[in-house]
């Protein structure tokens, strides 16, 4: 199974957390093939912020259309067997690739995510008991509230062209929508470790 992987970060104005996110995607013990960070309009100094600092980054910027078209052009324009999503204000674990790759050996499908670390306002939070990740029953456990997070997930390329790309006509939920299309009619592996923080609360 080939494993080259490319990341896909779309961002809004988040020039304060972006480094974050990308120090942890270029720190990785196994390292992804591409990096693009997908500007969706922005109007602070991200784009300076990704020419100055981050030269190997792909840097795209279009206008502002919604996250789903930020992670759909990323998507069209990568070139690897497997595609990462990370969300600008997140931050992958220094082996989150590493191990998936793992888990992909053992258990092989076109999706791996896994469990994560909350961060509210500066502060850990415990996800409540239905928020708990696994990839048993996981289209009808997911049929009650999202299971997976973007930026936990690996995707193979081959699954976009089997059930579609994020639909960019929904305001919200867009994820959401793209793994309840996956989960309905493709098994998923799970690796039972935090290997993201998501910060919220901003």
């Amino acid at each position: 199974m080939n494993n080259s992987v490319s990341v896909i970060i779309p961002t809004h104005n988040r020039a304060h957390c972006l480094p974050r996110a990308i120090d942890s995607v270029l720190e990785q013990t196994q390292p992804a093939n591409e990096v693009f960070v997908i500007d969706d309009g922005s109007t602070d100094d991200t784009e300076s912020l990704i020419k100055n600092k981050y030269p190997s980054v792909i840097y795209i910027k279009q206008t502002q259309q919604g996250a789903s078209a930020s992670r759909n052009c990323g998507i069209r324009k990568s070139k690897s067997d497997w595609v990462a999503l990370l969300d600008s204000d997140d931050a992958w674990h220094q082996n989150k690739l590493e191990k998936q790759w793992i888990e992909l050996q053992r258990q092989p499908t076109l999706l791996c995510h896994s469990d994560e670390i909350w961060i509210r306002n500066g502060r850990r939070v415990n996800p409540m008991k239905k928020h708990r990740k696994s990839s048993e029953n996981l289209f009808n456990r997911s049929l009650e509230l999202c299971l997976i997070s973007p930026s936990s997930a690996l995707i193979h390329r081959s699954l976009f062209e089997r059930i579609g790309y994020f639909d960019e006509t929904l305001p919200a939920c867009e994820d959401y929508d793209l793994w309840l299309r996956i989960t309905a009619n493709h098994a998923t592996s799970y690796v039972n470790e935090t290997l993201i923080t998501k910060y919220g609360g901003h």
